[in-house]
């Protein structure tokens, strides 16, 4: 078998990449227009200082005179969590994800590293994990989400890297030691199983683009033969949006990966290499030489005993009830929902955050003014979706799975392409740093 020839650069390739990067840079370094600050003697808490988190304190310390606005997060490092998927296939090292999280604060943000313990919406206040009691005017919950690894009967953390088995979305140390496991597997092959849970999670094209990518190494490793390649999709679709889960069906055909629907991992036997699926016709049994994990995801514990979740939907997950328009929360009308936790029918991504974070500054600055707010967000999702090294479809859709492309004309949204790939392996980080210094 062949090996995958490198992509290489024509004249017009890097003539069309110029002009994406261009409006790429645009997009991002535009001046704005000078706004005057607002005084204000507002108590803002945001709870979490992830991308949302950060990016909205960094803009509202520039918005606001006077208000006293604190972050609570226990994490001292801040995890870029979109290059997860490179690092999970040896595209890059575990520590291109890592920085720390005060590398990102603006001065006039208090931030407390700990973890919130409870919420208060009548009392308006947030105690943290030793006790202490903040009180708000306005409180942001931007926490993320759990990956909740005990769901999977037989699966520990500590299984990673080991014994065919990765889970990428767990940390960079563990995004390495499932490249351990996949390369062993693209050099030797067997059966590979590429799960995905049952519940919301984020970047849901993550587990498309690991199945991707380890396919493709071990194509160009020439083992591909000796492959037998499983998608275990949760339901009767490959992805969210119809027309782009027909396209993943189609690069599926044409490359041999079996889309096995319906199927939701439900327990491993890692000495036996023996996994366990739900399905509607009863509990499925797979052996596998490569297995990749990824577990049910919901609301961390303290928004799911907050009173913030929704009553009558995903109540299971307990994301936080919420305006999807302008992620207000619909009991509270001083209290948004940013990012990962926030219980809105799409918008688990950064990019997403990067439409979000705007709309909750302008309900809070807005509130604050005694005006009625402007933004909305309408569900605006991103996903790179790396097909193979060197090639990606930039797909980019809204609430109603319309494809909304930021190039038009540029980048055609379900073509693979390098230069999407290089959007996602060497534009998007620089974006997404500018988005949490509050500047994208």
């Amino acid at each position: 078998m062949t090996k995958n020839p490198k992509p290489t650069a024509t004249r017009r390739q890097f003539l069309t990449l110029s002009a994406a990067g261009a409006a790429a840079a645009a997009a991002v370094t535009a001046s704005q227009p000078a706004q005057a600050q607002v005084a204000t003697k507002a108590k803002i808490v945001i709870i979490g200082a992830g991308a949302g988190g950060t990016a909205l304190a960094n803009r509202l310390v520039r918005r606001l005179d006077g208000a006293e606005i604190t972050l609570i997060d226990p994490r001292k490092e801040h995890l870029y969590q979109p290059g997860l998927s490179l690092v999970a296939a040896g595209l890059k090292p575990s520590d291109y994800v890592l920085s720390q999280t005060t590398d990102w604060l603006p001065k006039g943000v208090t931030l407390i590293q700990e973890a919130a313990a409870a919420i208060d919406a009548e009392a308006k206040t947030v105690a943290t994990e030793s006790g202490k009691v903040l009180t708000y005017d306005f409180l942001v919950v931007a926490p993320g989400l759990i990956l909740d690894h005990d769901a999977i009967e037989g699966f520990s953390l500590d299984l990673v890297g080991e014994n065919g088995i990765g889970a990428l979305y767990a940390g960079p140390q563990y995004a390495a030691a499932t490249w351990k496991a996949a390369q062993n597997f693209t050099e030797t092959g067997g059966v590979g199983l590429f799960t995905r849970p049952a519940t919301e999670m984020k970047c849901a094209g993550a587990p498309l683009k690991h199945t991707f990518l380890i396919e493709d190494i071990a194509r160009s490793n020439g083992t591909r033969g000796k492959m037998d390649i499983s998608y275990m999709a949760n339901n009767d679709s490959l992805f969210g949006v119809p027309i782009v889960s027909e396209k993943v069906r189609m690069i599926f055909g044409n490359r041999g990966i079996t889309p096995e629907y319906s199927h939701v991992l439900k327990a491993i036997e890692p000495g036996a290499k023996r996994a366990t699926f739900t399905t509607p016709e009863g509990e499925v049994e797979r052996d596998y030489d490569y297995i990749h994990v990824i577990p049910p995801q919901r609301a961390p514990e303290v928004i799911r005993q907050s009173g913030l979740s929704w009553a009558d939907k995903w109540t299971d997950q307990g994301w936080v009830e919420c305006d999807k328009a302008s992620l207000r929360h619909l009991r509270y009308d001083n209290i948004w929902a940013l990012g990962d936790v926030a219980g809105v029918p799409k918008g688990k991504t950064a990019a997403s955050v990067k439409w979000q974070v705007p709309v909750v500054e302008d309900g809070i600055i807005a509130a604050i003014e005694g005006k009625d707010p402007t933004e909305t967000y309408n569900g605006y999702t991103s996903c790179p979706m790396i097909t193979r090294v060197g090639r990606a479809m930039l797909v980019e859709f809204d609430y109603n799975n319309n494809l909304t492309p930021s190039f038009p004309g540029i980048i055609a949204p379900l073509e693979e392409l390098w230069i999407s790939w290089l959007m996602k392996e060497v534009a998007l980080k620089a974006t997404y740093n500018a988005m949490l210094r509050g500047r994208a």
